[in-house]
């Protein structure tokens, strides 16, 4: 493909700003003290902020309130607060059955501010992640923050550097590695152990984005602060069918930029690249040890692609319907031979395939299937141990994803799903997106973690609008 270098990400953000939107930035927030000392909370819990209550982050606010006192919430989206706080989400803190409700403050910097929060909950769109989880390691807070952490390579490159400098507990939000029965985890300790010899290929079936018709503009919710949605990304038009979601997900139009949609958009997310490629790429890497500093694939070749709208040198020429790719298999090459496709459909099924010298196995979501799985019978308990399920957790006795969380916080620790392994788990979704976009293999370097061309590279970073940077520690 011929490179146009008259495509940058600059005038991507020329061609999508609309005018008729003004142009206003985040507003300077100094905050009192960049590492804070915490008040001792009087019940000994941890004392949490959560950052973002949608339809995500409200099950996520209430799974902490029991393990934590939740002592203020906050959303761009005041709805979002609202419902959070109704009686049956029970979000707060919680004493003898009794539920004390948190704060509610629009503004996420001034729970950041607070001395007397020692951790946040970040469920927020992806565009916003590292932003503000480093924005919290700078305020002292410890971190929980929900995948997909990163939007592009260089913000991997970021927050890697603020959680080596602060060294405070960083626990991302890809509970394959913890729940659903240890069936993911079963899959790793048995393809590291050589059940299946060595491996040769794997398949991630992570299925594809929806597309829609042609979404019209429409007036912003009274609730929502449009503008800080939006944060680094472009300044658009609201569009949405409706002019206000509904409170359950599964009932939200699917036609809008905000909230649930924002997945099928590449301004904000990558898709299903990084929406469920961040759990099955994630489990593939760690599962044959490809996921530490300076490992993972080293081409990335679009085997087949379909976008639900045309694109010019991997930009949509579309702004008003959702752009990620809804079919599309993606070859990874690894430099020790495995190959693995990542693919939105298969004869298998959503989950991942490994196959191997002496046979094959299945993982999905409460499923291990497989010729050697047969065999092992119910006699699981012989070939994985409690030992090898504490060496996962980094040394500690096994638990729930959040509980996890709470226990590197007291004592110390990297939790079993921290940043480092993330970060490259995520690059990989990130090459497999912009092969997707540009149509052509890209050639990648994963201990300099560089493309082969000027072109792709262009692609490791964006350009942030003003008001919205992301600090560099």
């Amino acid at each position: 493909m011929k490179t146009n270098k008259k495509t940058t990400r600059r005038n991507f953000l020329k061609h999508t700003a609309v005018t008729g939107i003004a142009a206003a930035a985040f507003s300077p927030y100094i905050f009192t003290s960049e590492q804070p000392a915490h008040a001792e909370a009087p019940s000994g819990c941890i004392r949490m902020g959560c950052i973002g209550v949608g339809s995500l982050g409200r099950p996520n606010a209430s799974e902490f309130s029991q393990l934590a006192d939740v002592v203020a919430v906050s959303d761009v989206d005041t709805s979002h607060m609202e419902e959070a706080l109704a009686p049956h989400e029970k979000i707060g803190t919680i004493r003898d059955g009794k539920i004390t409700q948190p704060e509610k403050i629009k503004d996420y910097r001034k729970i950041l501010d607070r001395k007397d929060i020692d951790a946040v909950c970040i469920v927020t769109p992806d565009h916003w992640h590292v932003k503000m989880a480093i924005e919290a390691l700078q305020a002292g807070k410890h971190v929980f923050c929900q995948k997909p952490l990163t939007l592009t390579v260089e913000e991997g490159q970021l927050i890697r550097a603020a959680c080596k400098k602060y060294n405070l507990a960083f626990q991302v939000g890809t509970q394959q590695r913890t729940d659903f029965g240890r069936t993911f985890l079963n899959a790793v300790i048995l393809i590291q152990k050589g059940l299946l010899g060595n491996i040769k290929s794997i398949l991630c079936h992570i299925g594809g984005s929806p597309s829609c018709n042609p979404i019209p503009k429409a007036a912003v919710p009274e609730t929502l602060d449009f503008e800080k949605w939006l944060g680094q990304a472009p300044l658009v038009d609201y569009i949405a069918t409706e002019s206000r979601h509904r409170e359950r997900r599964n009932s939200w139009p699917r036609n809008s930029r905000t909230h649930y949609e924002f997945r099928w958009w590449y301004e904000y997310s990558g898709g299903k690249f990084t929406d469920w490629g961040a759990h099955h790429v994630d489990i593939a890497l760690w599962a044959i040890k490809q996921n530490g500093a300076g490992q993972g694939p080293i081409s990335f070749n679009p085997i087949k692609v379909e976008h639900p709208v045309p694109f010019k040198d991997g930009y949509p020429t579309i702004n008003n319907q959702y752009n990620t790719a809804t079919k599309f298999d993606i070859e990874c090459k690894f430099e020790n031979g495995i190959v693995m496709n990542v693919v939105s459909n298969s004869n298998s099924g959503n989950g991942i395939l490994f196959t191997g010298e002496k046979g094959r196995i299945h993982v999905s979501r409460g499923h291990l299937n497989g010729k050697s799985i047969e065999e092992i019978g119910g006699k699981m308990n012989d070939y994985v141990k409690e030992e090898d399920y504490i060496a996962a957790y980094n040394g500690k006795k096994p638990e729930g994803h959040k509980q996890n969380f709470i226990t590197c916080i007291k004592d110390g620790g990297l939790p079993i799903s921290d940043v480092f392994t993330h970060v490259q788990a995520m690059n990989v979704c990130h090459l497999t997106a912009i092969a997707a976009r540009l149509g052509r293999e890209i050639k990648w370097d994963p201990k300099n973690e560089k493309t082969g061309d000027e072109q792709t590279q262009s692609f490791i970073a964006r350009e942030r609008r003003k008001g919205y940077e992301i600090p560099v520690v």
